[in-house]
């Protein structure tokens, strides 16, 4: 059973960074492989990071490849999305998910409420 809460968006201009921030509350944390998704208004939610439970290994869509870098810290019960380089197209509502090794939103059992990333030009 896990509980997450998403943190750290907000507005920044194009080339700007954020880091954002997925703080879970279940002592299960360390278990599940953790995702970053996203969804923008009249599209559908894409993936966009995703991280084993042990944090050795990550894979990036290939959009946000070389700009973003997912990282999990277990004793702090978080994990983390670093944003650089950012797009306006990068613009979304950003949601953090626990479950396994996938790229599928179905495949994940918990999601937290979002974080809304806005970049202007």
């Amino acid at each position: 059973q896990v509980q997450l809460v998403e943190s750290g968006g907000g507005l920044v201009q194009t080339g700007g960074s954020l880091r954002l921030s997925c703080a879970a509350s279940g002592r299960t944390f360390s278990e599940y492989a953790m995702s970053w998704f996203r969804q923008a208004p009249r599209k559908e939610r894409e993936f966009v990071a995703a991280i084993s439970w042990t944090g050795a290994t990550t894979y990036y869509a290939d959009y946000v490849k070389g700009r973003f870098t997912m990282s999990r810290d277990n004793a702090k019960n978080t994990v983390y999305l670093q944003m650089n380089s950012l797009k306006p197209e990068d613009t979304a509502v950003y949601f953090c998910a626990a479950g396994r090794w996938s790229t599928m939103g179905n495949d994940y059992y918990y999601w937290g409420q979002g974080t809304q990333v806005t970049v202007s030009s």
